[in-house]
């Protein structure tokens, strides 16, 4: 089955999510500690992979990493 993304980045959201987190003050260890306090389990390697690009994030995922940053997903989209 051919690739329909074009880019190597699996995600277009994860540069976003590391300025929330960096805003937040928070390392990606306590990210992941957050999220699965709201039973979204995602692991500190994870969170560095998203940010990376190199691993997509699912929508329990990114909805849950908008609430614990306290950012809208329009933010995080890169829609604002």
């Amino acid at each position: 089955m051919k690739r329909i993304i074009d880019t190597e980045k699996l995600n277009i959201t994860g540069k976003k999510i590391r300025e929330a987190r960096h805003a937040a003050n928070l390392s990606q260890k306590e990210l992941s500690a957050r999220l699965e306090l709201i039973a979204v389990y995602t692991c500190r390697g994870s969170i560095s992979r998203i940010e990376n690009g190199q691993r997509p994030v699912t929508d329990i995922e990114i909805d849950g990493i908008s609430k614990v940053l306290n950012v809208s997903l329009d933010y995080l989209f890169n829609r604002e």
